[in-house]
């Protein structure tokens, strides 16, 4: 069982699970109704996406430095108690069952999908 870290309205991968959109904001001018069957996510998870104002500044770095900096403060958020014990769940759940997190970002590198999962990882999730 592993979770699978995902660009967002990507062809789904056969056992990739329950797809949830760790975004700010849904797709826009796709209705509800089509969010997962145009393969954006099964479920919504904002909870799991940077604040809106961490979205403008990761949208804008334009450097390694600036992209540490964004990803000091995305980590920050996630160090909330909330936002900690979602992620020890999502970590606990990818040893029972297979399940997808994502963004829509093209880059995996300059995605905060990717601190997440990092963050996974640290939590001994099985992240492929």
């Amino acid at each position: 069982m592993s979770i699978f870290i995902v660009q967002l309205g990507t062809p789904r991968k056969p056992g990739e699970g329950l797809r949830l959109g760790t975004v700010r904001r849904p797709p826009r001018g796709v209705p509800k109704s089509d969010f997962a069957r145009l393969d954006y996510y099964d479920v919504w998870f904002p909870n799991l996406s940077p604040s809106a104002e961490l979205v403008q500044e990761a949208l804008g770095a334009a450097d390694a430095r600036a992209w540490a900096a964004f990803s000091r403060k995305f980590r920050r958020e996630m160090s909330a108690p909330d936002r900690s014990r979602e992620l020890d769940v999502l970590a606990a759940l990818s040893h029972h069952t297979n399940l997808s997190l994502g963004c829509y970002c093209q880059d995996e590198s300059r995605c905060h999908r990717s601190l997440l999962r990092e963050l996974l990882a640290e939590r001994d999730a099985d992240v492929v």
